[in-house]
């Protein structure tokens, strides 16, 4: 069993910058990777970015490749998603989910197990 707790997002003009943080608690040894998902309203779910727990090799989106980053801290069980150049388009609400697969498809989110809260990001134009 595991929980994830998200914090970090906000209001913030366009060009701007936030960092979402993903804390896991709970049994997260098996934890092999961390993708970071949104939902605008009216629109589905979709990929965002990605993280292989134990090597830390990532993958994104194209629509935020240049201006994402996702990174993690292993000691601290924490997940980020570091969110530059911020455009209106970025609005949505965003989560994490942690999946203890040895191998999964990052967009599918049938293949995760364990879901963040959601987090607002709201980009004002």
């Amino acid at each position: 069993q595991v929980t994830l707790v998200e914090s970090g997002g906000g209001l913030v003009p366009a060009g701007g910058s936030l960092r979402l943080s993903c804390a896991a608690s709970g049994r997260t040894f098996a934890t092999r990777g961390v993708g970071w998902f949104r939902q605008a309203p009216g629109n589905e779910r979709e990929f965002v970015a990605g993280i292989f727990w134990r090597s830390g090799t990532t993958y994104y989106d194209d629509s935020v490749k240049g201006r994402f980053t996702v990174s993690r801290d292993n000691s601290k069980n924490t997940a980020y998603l570091q969110m530059n150049s911020l455009r209106p388009e970025d609005t949505a609400v965003y989560y994490c989910a942690g999946t203890s697969r040895t191998s999964w498809n990052w967009r599918l989110d049938y293949e995760y197990d364990y879901w963040g809260q959601g987090a607002q990001v709201t980009v004002s134009s």
